[in-house]
């Protein structure tokens, strides 16, 4: 099948890859021609504009950082809907205003065509071996007629919805993520600044009750090694995501006290210039204010601990 791809940053690059992969030949574009290098490489053909993405393929995905690029390269100038045929269908993998998605179905469906909102859960690396959440909302014979090359690219392709179910799924998600963050950065100052060491602290409080269900072993990749660099998921991006959760509470009167508070935190963070480091990194001022020295546990360390379990 034709496929086209619009953006080929961090997360696009690797499931366009595997699109390749599985067979598809690929039609992409990003703000610049290096960024498709590798799939030009591997045979896809460049095209100049979303229109021109649009015009050569029935089916397109995109991978965008925001809701205004996603506006932009839809319904801007050369954009997708100058493009497409009638009985098209676009999957935007981007995460996404539920206003915003919406409002793209609705307009696209006057030109005939299908928009179905799709974002992603994994992070890169999830983007590049395919173990990949992707939730869909939409018109649900338009996500079955195309199934198949959507689990090409993730794991965990679902149906979650009517248009929007799946950019409210993924702002559940990452609203959740950053306010459990927030509270483990909390506990785990508490906890060393009180007197344990934070690998034994680690390793003691993983077996218990809340501990099983490996709740703290999110602490593992970032927070006890202190490495907040190269990110797996961008400060700028978390902070985007949890924006779009809380203007969705207030849209619905949805009383978000915790992830308003985790809000402020990322927004200091990113006041503080690490936009473009580790999501996990407002750990920092967590334990800048409880006074203690910067975590980092060697993670040969933390990989014993983890490793142990097996055994």
């Amino acid at each position: 099948m034709k496929i086209g791809f619009i953006g080929l940053g961090m997360m696009g690059a690797g499931m366009a890859s595997n699109l390749q992969k599985a067979g598809h030949e690929l039609v992409v574009h990003d703000l610049t021609r290096q960024a498709a290098s590798r799939h030009l490489n591997a045979g896809a053909t460049w095209a100049d504009s979303p229109k021109a993405v649009a015009a050569a393929c029935d089916l397109v995905f995109t991978s965008l950082p925001t809701p205004a690029d996603v506006q932009r390269v839809g319904t801007g100038e050369n954009g997708l809907k100058e493009g497409f045929r009638k009985g098209a269908a676009w999957f935007d993998l981007s995460t996404n205003a539920v206003d915003v998605v919406r409002a793209l179905h609705a307009e696209f469906a006057e030109q005939g065509v299908d928009f179905l909102d799709a974002p992603v859960s994994g992070g890169p690396r999830g983007a590049n071996s395919g173990r990949l959440a992707i939730w869909v909302g939409g018109d649900q014979a338009v996500y079955d007629k195309y199934q198949a090359v959507l689990s090409a690219m993730g794991d965990q392709a679902a149906y979650i919805g009517p248009i929007g179910a799946g950019s409210i799924a993924k702002l559940v998600h990452n609203a959740t993520s950053a306010a459990v963050n927030v509270v483990l950065s909390e506990v785990f100052t508490l906890g060393i600044k009180a007197g344990v060491d934070a690998l034994s602290l680690f390793k003691a409080v993983r077996q218990g009750a809340t501990g099983r269900s490996r709740t703290f072993d999110r602490l593992a990749d970032h927070f006890l090694t202190g490495s907040y660099d190269p990110a797996d998921f961008a400060l700028r991006l978390i902070h985007k995501d949890v924006s779009l959760a809380c203007q969705l509470a207030r849209d619905v009167q949805v009383p978000m006290r915790l992830t308003n508070l985790a809000l402020l935190e990322l927004t200091e963070a990113l006041n503080r210039g690490w936009a473009q480091r580790d999501s996990r990194v407002a750990a920092l001022l967590q334990q800048e204010r409880a006074g203690i020295e910067p975590i980092a546990v060697p993670p040969d360390q933390i990989k014993a601990v983890l490793e142990s379990d097996a055994k």
